[in-house]
């Protein structure tokens, strides 16, 4: 039996915005765009793999959610506290200046970690942690 993941979501606040960074800044490609009772998914992935998606959905992707829990759901979305996701990058650095330049909040610059990769981190115009990893010896 092989398991591979096929999609993975991240919340955001702004579609438009979020497709932006996504999209423009990270080069992303987009694989679908769609809307549903006032609400909108946007399917994003690396070209290098048509098999992995991440889907940018909103805090709460649930119609029938109550007030309270989407005021919780964006309150949680602000403070970074949702989800985040691990890219893989073949030069940290190099990463880190085209996302910085691209005016991206940067949480922690290149770094030589203990686990043996070379990172950096960033929020996405939603506040979502992102981070971009190097293996080292690449």
């Amino acid at each position: 039996m092989d398991i591979k993941l096929s999609q993975c979501f991240v919340a955001v606040d702004d579609h438009d915005k979020a497709l932006a960074f996504y999209r423009d800044v990270l080069g992303l490609e987009v694989r679908n765009d769609v809307g549903f009772e006032g609400m909108r998914w946007v399917t994003v992935g690396a070209p290098s793999q048509p098999d992995v998606d991440i889907v940018l959905e909103p805090p709460v992707a649930n119609p029938n959610a109550s007030p309270a829990d989407k005021r919780a759901m964006a309150e949680l979305l602000a403070k970074g506290l949702l989800r985040g996701v691990i890219f893989r990058t073949d030069d940290c650095d190099a990463t880190f200046e085209r996302i910085s330049a691209a005016g991206a909040e940067v949480l922690q610059e290149p770094i030589d970690q203990p686990y043996g990769v070379r990172d950096c981190a960033f929020r996405d115009p939603s506040g979502n942690m992102l981070r971009f990893n190097q293996p080292r010896g690449q």
